[in-house]
């Protein structure tokens, strides 16, 4: 049986075409570390590029959020809301007209009377 350090030397020694398989091992090594950080790097510029994007769409977002809180702001002026009933007709409750607790029930609306449906004679005759 041959020792394990001449098997690793006959290994570093071993030749194809004038050229140490060691060497070859060492250069496929290299050559895939190169593709993989070159993949590591291509992936990182997409993130990079997704997280730009994301960013300016919260910023876009919170500008129509702030717009959108000043106009109801604006639309909720008690001012505002007090002309645009006055235009319509609409003015404040007069005490006078105001119910009790006890009036609600002659205030509610008389409930609505359905017409009779047609009944078929299968089922009346039954």
């Amino acid at each position: 049986m041959i020792a394990a350090p001449v098997m690793i030397k006959r290994l570093f020694d071993w030749k194809v075409r004038g050229v140490r398989c060691i060497e070859i091992i060492g250069v496929v090594c290299v050559a895939a570390l190169i593709f993989s950080v070159y993949i590591a790097k291509a992936a990182a510029a997409r993130e990079s590029s997704e997280i730009s994007r994301i960013e300016s769409e919260i910023r876009e977002n919170r500008e129509r959020v702030r717009l959108l809180r000043a106009e109801a702001t604006r639309l909720e002026q008690p001012a505002r809301l007090e002309a645009l009933s006055r235009q319509i007709g609409l003015g404040p409750v007069d005490v006078r007209r105001q119910a009790g607790e006890a009036a609600l029930p002659e205030l509610a609306p008389a409930p609505a009377v359905k017409a009779p449906s047609a009944v078929p004679a299968a089922e009346a005759a039954q």
